[in-house]
């Protein structure tokens, strides 16, 4: 959602600025724009669309200049238009900036600032930022810019320039990640670090309510209430190849098959099989209290609440922990009960996610313990927690998370190992749970050579209108993100239901035009599904089925099968999801999407 680049150097800006808003196009976006400042001003040039429409206008005449910042703008307040795209100016155009998140006060500053004699162009919450600038300029920009930030209200990401101080970038981050890089005389600003790693290795993150000013001569790192503060590089470790599609057409399908990796990423390191234990280091210090928990709540948003589903089956089946999932956009408004030995668990990709960090503060601002499950390295959630685990998938490019879906399933995995065996699990029970999880990379392996086969069921159905997915038990929450992955990315209704529930009113929409997608693998419920697909059958519904291998009597039932290796109830859901993921990516591919960039969808959903 939204993307920040900002360039300070000795080399061109702009083709700084556009290989760094390229390589977050991933974030979702529906205008493009950048601004470079040189010794006539400033030039700014934005177009509606793709980042490849902001380059056709660049192509014939790029301005010059080694200072500049770009963005990838995803809308919150005004249509997508040429005039909403940023960067935004202020009225005299000497002053202009980008922005991440929303400006809640906007209109109330706004009529302050018109009152003024302001006038104002755009329909966005950003451009009164750059006018309450100017207001507040008299001869020292960092002070006018501080003192512009204490009046916002809401979030914000900012990079910004101006021909006042033509050799700085000034930027401000309150609940948008901003992470700056530093090279060989050169610094460089994102909101993420996927811009940054083709030219340095070296950078440091703000927290809230933390500026800096960049120039020639280093940074100065500010809170907005001008007390200084020193930040310490890090190191991105991540290899310029895991941001690269690798002969895949998209990052998407890429990822998908990436799994059987980054499952065995996510274990590396943490299974002690002869002990049938499990460790894990960012857990240590709060070990006793997830044994001891009363209660446990997750907290996530998307496909990491489907995750969270799981992880409640799970702790509850072999930790005996009562466990609530919450999404976390409503965890925080309705005032939830949280007690003081009760544990907070934030689920999020990007751990930048503003309703999963908002939930996360409400459960510490209760007193309880607040762990994380993220997989970007030094993101606000890793850093609020008090501890967590992650994931190590890599990076996820795709907007339609998968990899980092599965991911999220095997830590939780390994969570609840590591408790039930403090608490009564036997060292032969655990052995077998681990042994089957070491082979999961293996049996995915074996459902991803099956994609061609999905590939041609998803030319069957692809050009349908509506589907219907159905699972029980652990494979219920399976449903639920199977029906997720076709509607984000082919644009078709879908749904998911624990199989049971569909007698309870969608059995009304089923006929000859329905196709039911049903999780039907060899389990304790197994007979139980096989009659909520004969219940669908005599409706005349067309039915899909996720099944075990060695299930010779399942095809009867079903227009098409895709056989997955047999395993256990509580590791059945990382093996059923990759079969739905295929369906949904190479139906939407049959449909002329664009997999990668879904409409109106964002990676790093940053804005409640």
């Amino acid at each position: 959602m939204c993307g920040i680049v900002g360039y300070l150097g000795h080399n061109e800006a702009v083709p700084v600025l556009i290989n760094g808003l390229k390589r977050l196009e991933y974030r979702g976006y529906d205008s493009a724009g950048i601004a470079v400042l040189n010794d006539s001003g400033i030039d700014v040039v934005k177009e509606v669309g793709k980042i490849r429409n902001l380059e056709t206008v660049l192509a014939a005449g790029a301005p010059k200049g080694t200072i500049g910042i770009g963005h990838t703008r995803w809308a919150t307040h005004g249509q997508p238009n040429q005039v909403n795209a940023h960067p935004h100016s202020d009225q005299s155009g000497n002053i202009v900036l980008i922005h991440n998140g929303i400006i809640e006060n906007y209109t109330v500053l706004k009529k302050i600032l018109q009152n003024k004699g302001h006038e104002f162009k755009s329909d966005t919450d950003t451009e009164i930022i750059a006018h309450l600038v100017e207001e507040n300029y008299n001869g020292d920009m960092e002070k006018a810019f501080r003192e512009s930030l204490l009046r916002l209200e809401g979030t914000y990401g900012i990079a910004l320039i101006t021909n006042h101080e033509p050799g700085k970038i000034f930027v401000a981050r309150k609940g948008s990640p901003i992470v700056i890089g530093v090279g060989e005389n050169e610094f460089f600003v994102a909101s993420d670090v996927t811009p940054l790693v083709p030219y340095t290795r070296n950078v440091f993150y703000l927290e809230d309510d933390e500026m800096a000013v960049i120039s020639e001569s280093g940074i100065i790192t500010k809170t907005i209430h001008n007390k200084t503060i020193e930040k310490k590089l890090e190191k991105v470790t991540f290899d310029l190849e895991a941001i690269e599609k690798e002969g895949y057409d998209h990052y998407m399908l890429k990822e998908i098959f990436e799994q059987p990796k980054t499952i065995m990423d996510c274990m590396r390191g943490r299974i002690m099989r002869e002990e049938g234990l499990v460790k894990l280091g960012g857990l240590r210090d709060i070990e006793n209290k997830l044994i001891n928990a009363n209660k446990i709540y997750f907290t996530a948003s998307g496909t990491s609440w489907h995750a969270a589903l799981i992880g409640e089956y799970l702790i509850e089946e072999y930790c005996r922990i009562p466990v609530e999932v919450e999404y976390a956009s409503e965890f925080r408004y309705r005032n939830p009960i949280i007690r003081s030995d009760e544990i907070v668990i934030a689920i999020s990709q990007s751990g930048e996610t503003a309703d999963t960090l908002a939930a996360l503060r409400e459960g510490k601002h209760k007193g309880a313990t607040v762990l994380g499950i993220v997989n970007t390295v030094g993101s606000t959630i890793a850093r609020e927690t008090d501890a967590g685990v992650y994931i190590h998938a890599g990076p996820e490019i795709g907007v339609a998370s998968t990899k980092a879906f599965t991911s999220q399933v095997t830590a939780i995995l390994l969570i609840t190992l590591m408790i039930a065996r403090r608490k009564h699990m036997s060292v032969v029970q655990a052995k077998q749970l681990i042994d089957e999880l070491l082979r999961l990379p293996e049996n995915v392996e074996k459902i991803l050579a099956q994609n061609d086969k999905i590939k041609e069921m998803a030319d069957i159905y692809r050009n349908e209108k509506n589907f219907l997915y159905l699972g029980r038990g652990y494979n219920f929450p399976v449903a639920l993100e199977g029906a997720l992955k076709l509607k984000e990315i082919s644009y078709i209704h879908a749904e998911g239901y624990p199989a049971a529930e569909m007698k309870h009113g969608p059995i009304a929409l089923i006929d000859e035009n329905m196709p039911v997608v049903f999780i039907a693998t060899k389990d304790a419920i197994y007979d139980k599904v096989i009659s909520n697909i004969e219940e669908v059958r005599a409706r005349k519904g067309r039915v899909i089925i996720v099944a075990s291998e060695g299930d010779t009597k399942i095809a009867k039932y079903g227009d098409h099968v895709i056989y997955i290796p047999e395993s256990s109830q509580a590791l059945s859901p990382l093996l059923t999801v990759i079969p739905l993921q295929l369906l949904a990516y190479h139906i939407a591919v049959l449909r002329g999407c664009n997999v990668d960039q879904p409409r109106n969808l964002a990676k790093s959903v940053t804005v409640e």
